[in-house]
């Protein structure tokens, strides 16, 4: 999924996302169940990373031309590669815009990475034909441990001077925020949350999950002999915070927000 608004940097380890793909594929799957039933000609998956949604996309939608979009070359071509029924194209989603108008965007853990979403909701809403559907889900983690302890060790002494540069993900809005920012615009208009609880295995299983997601960012900005050591202090930190159980499993509130509307 794309997880980075500069189509000429590419952080993301297909291999590693994908280490815990059955956690991350239920959002997905959950936020296409709640999608009407339709026959929709011109699909959009935005941030479609290796194409695993992608291909649930084409299964329910046989005829539709399906179209992921993402900016991590890496991604795309293990998606290109694993969905070949699917087209796929890179580019920065803060500025993509298709070739005439979509039935359908669906968007899996990725608008959270983009800035201005007063701006970037009324935009893709706009991209739709009349009747048409926008379907999102985002991860809502920013005062979760997982993500807050990533800001502070980067502001740490020991990496601040390799990590000042690294772009912080922009917060998401509130549930009300985007039901006022998009009621006027919609003519049915869902938003939910819901708290999945992951069961994780092995010493370190958060800091894997993010080490595909989040974490990347600020391992490939640190030189080549720091980047163990700062791995190794999140994992720590999140050893703490997210203790492991007796019988080996380590529990992970993840907290997600959907967004379903119909133009």
């Amino acid at each position: 999924m794309n997880k980075t608004t500069d189509a000429t940097t590419d952080f993301w380890d297909a291999k590693q996302y994908m280490y815990f793909g059955n956690e991350r594929l239920r959002p997905a799957l959950d936020l296409l169940a709640y999608v009407p039933e339709q026959e929709p000609q011109r699909v959009a998956d935005l941030g479609c990373g290796t194409g695993n949604v992608s291909a649930l996309l084409k299964a329910r939608w046989p005829a539709a031309d399906v179209l992921g979009v993402d900016s991590s070359e890496n991604m795309l071509a293990a998606a290109a590669a694993a969905v070949p029924e699917c087209r796929f194209e890179r580019a920065d989603l803060a500025h993509w815009q298709p070739e005439g108008l979509l039935d359908v965007i669906y968007s899996n853990a990725t608008l959270q990475w983009l800035p201005d979403h007063l701006a970037l909701f009324p935009r893709l809403l706009s991209f739709l034909r009349g009747g048409a559907w926008l379907a999102v889900q985002m991860p809502a983690m920013h005062d979760a441990p997982l993500r807050k302890m990533q800001a502070e060790l980067a502001r740490s002494p020991a990496f601040a001077p390799h990590l000042r540069g690294v772009p912080q993900q922009p917060s998401i809005l509130t549930a009300e925020n985007y039901y006022d920012l998009l009621r006027s615009r919609a003519s049915k208009l869902d938003i939910w949350e819901t708290t999945y609880l992951h069961t994780l295995c092995g010493e370190n299983a958060v800091a894997e999950w993010a080490a595909g997601t989040s974490l990347r960012p600020y391992l490939e900005a640190l030189p080549e002999d720091k980047r163990a050591a700062f791995r190794a202090a999140y994992a720590e930190t999140m050893r703490e915070a997210y203790p492991q159980r007796e019988n080996g499993v380590t529990l992970l509130p993840f907290k997600r927000l959907f967004i379903v509307a119909n133009v």
